[in-house]
């Protein structure tokens, strides 16, 4: 079989506590996965030019041509997930961790991705927080300037089958950049200050 070399935005997303979710009630989770798919993360990725590689029961690997389009669509789709949860019980709410990934990765002759890059983005995915994206410091350093939202750095994290620590960054979604904000306005004023002395 052929192979390619490519650099790609690897996404890898799953569903926060599928188990515990299907034990409880699983017709009505999965009929509520289905939905979700259907109306909200599907068409998030068409719109944003993502290749699903892959789907299991709970989880998702999709390559996107830029981490750009990678945040954007998971952006769009954690904060469609906050609107669905709205007023449901806890136990009943459906949350996705995301991680991502800039890497060269092998796609093989069928589509499929392999390498270390699907590897790191799946281990992100693992550590993130429910309703949160993981991004990978390459990832991040794609979008830091195009960021307008509440960034943690997690600092090196240790993950599982991975030869390196991976420098990790967790974006909040729905939560605001006091920071840049903050720094927005203090240069937006220093320039008036600047233009009022001409």
């Amino acid at each position: 079989m052929s192979e390619t070399r490519k650099l790609a935005a690897i996404l890898a997303a799953d569903v926060a506590g599928y188990s515990r979710l299907t034990a409880t009630d699983e017709e009505r989770t999965i009929a509520r996965l289905r939905g979700l798919r259907t109306d909200l993360i599907d068409p998030a990725i068409s719109v944003h030019h993502g290749r699903v590689v892959k789907r299991t029961g709970d989880g998702i690997l999709i390559e996107f041509r830029s981490v750009v389009d990678a945040l954007r669509c998971s952006i769009e789709v954690q904060n469609g997930m906050v609107e669905r949860n709205a007023g449901l019980p806890q136990e009943r709410q459906i949350w996705l961790r995301v991680g991502i990934h800039l890497s060269d990765v092998i796609e093989e002759a069928d589509g499929d991705l392999m390498g270390d890059g699907v590897n790191i983005a799946a281990r992100l995915e693992n550590i993130c927080e429910p309703g949160a994206i993981c991004l990978s410091e390459p990832a991040y350093w794609q979008v830091k300037s195009r960021l307008d939202l509440a960034v943690t750095d997690l600092g090196n994290k240790e993950l599982k089958n991975i030869p390196e620590p991976v420098h990790v960054y967790s974006v909040q979604v729905g939560k605001p950049a006091q920071a840049k904000q903050a720094n927005r306005q203090f240069r937006l004023q220093r320039r008036h200050r600047r233009d009022t002395r001409r």
